[in-house]
């Protein structure tokens, strides 16, 4: 079944200048001009919230772990709410060794950023959809979760916690961390009695090692990704150790990334390990239909979005293996990968080779993408929170 795509215009993203959140933080941060003694405390507590850039060397930044000043930490009560959290140095996280997340995996986590523009402002982008997607996947884990309101709060404050760890513009983005784990101790098979909501941010530029050079990727026919029923449309942190090993050959041989094939008929291409794959034949892009084994990426829903607005056919539907390498062109969606053009693939020792010239669609579509994040080009969707 194929699903065409209307354009859409999104409403649900709002500047957050005038908001709640920032009038805490503003005074928390002391950015406003009534600080008090109490304001000036919490300031004397935070070091480093004057510094305009931390010392990180932002011409040779890739996608690793940068340890920043302050994470984000919010317990759940008793009846499945959250009380206030609260910003804290970066730190080691105590859980006891029957926590639910360490025996039976419950556990979520979700990944956005925060870009900076030329002014130096803060930009988020949908963080609302972040918000959503981390409750559609609680319900899925039996966990509790943070309002869409608690979450983007959330994440405000740690971005600005961290604003000197943002890459100057164009050097890469602020990659945010949010997890939602069972930190309770349990020793049956149930969901845990207490749950932690927890954010952590590192500064990243490229995610593959290749930088911004075409992908080369391998066609996975042994290992499965998801299975039907199963968890593969939710991002739960046990999505991901499963794909290692078929990753670890693939780097081990030269490619970049694996693209997964269902795991029913082995047919149809599915996801790559670490984002959404999209398929460009003439002026169709097509995308494979998230329907439970595929996450609903919000990369990859934005770019279907900006898609249909520069004139392009986007369906979502079953893509048979034998059609990607018939393909004009392919290109991957995700937080960290952004959009990241395709320059070969390989199926059972055939290797097949994908434009990727300056004219291409990903090009096009990288080139949008990135400028409404960074504010380079205008926000007609609503999608970006203004910090």
């Amino acid at each position: 079944m194929i699903s065409r795509i209307p354009c859409l215009r999104g409403s649900t993203a709002r500047s957050l200048k005038n908001s709640p959140f920032l009038s805490k933080l503003g005074g928390f941060y002391c950015h406003t001009s009534q600080a008090t003694s109490v304001q000036q405390q919490a300031c004397d507590s935070f070091p480093h919230m004057e510094d305009e850039y931390a010392d990180v060397d932002w011409d040779n930044l890739g996608f690793g772990l940068i340890r920043t000043d302050y994470m984000y930490v919010m317990k759940s009560l008793e009846d499945g709410t959250y009380k206030e959290g609260k910003i804290s140095r970066y730190g080691n996280v105590e859980l006891s060794p029957s926590a639910g997340v360490l025996n039976y995996g419950q556990g979520l986590f979700e990944g956005l950023k925060a870009h900076r523009n030329e002014t130096g402002g803060l930009f988020l982008f949908r963080p609302d959809q972040n918000a959503i997607r981390m409750r559609v996947g609680a319900e899925r884990m039996c966990m509790p979760a943070p309002s869409v309101d608690q979450f983007v709060d959330a994440v405000t404050q740690i971005a600005i916690a961290n604003k000197r760890w943002v890459p100057p513009p164009g050097k890469g983005s602020l990659y945010i961390r949010p997890l939602l784990i069972g930190s309770g101790a349990i020793l049956g098979l149930a969901p845990a009695p207490e749950y932690t909501f927890l954010i952590y941010a590192s500064p990243v530029s490229n995610y593959f090692k290749e930088g911004s050079k075409p992908l080369n990727l391998y066609v996975e026919h042994e290992y499965d990704r998801a299975s039907r029923g199963g968890t593969g449309g939710v991002k739960t942190i046990s999505n991901y150790a499963p794909v290692l090993k078929a990753v670890t050959r693939a780097k081990s041989r030269g490619f970049s990334d694996v693209l997964y094939l269902d795991s029913v008929d082995k047919k149809y291409i599915e996801e790559v390990a670490s984002c959404n794959i999209f398929v460009v034949k003439d002026r169709v892009i097509s995308t494979p239909t998230a329907m439970g084994t595929i996450l609903s990426g919000i990369t990859r829903k934005s770019v279907i979005e900006i898609a249909c607005d520069l004139g392009y056919q986007v369906q979502e539907r079953a893509i048979p293996v034998e059609e990607l390498m018939q393909a004009d062109e392919v290109f991957c969606t995700g937080t960290a990968v952004v959009v990241a053009s395709v320059g070969s693939a390989t199926y059972k020792g055939n290797r097949v080779e994908f434009r990727t010239d300056a004219g291409s669609v990903c090009r096009k579509l990288c080139t949008t993408l990135v400028g409404i994040q960074t504010g380079l080009i205008e926000d007609k969707f609503g999608w970006v929170v203004e910090i």
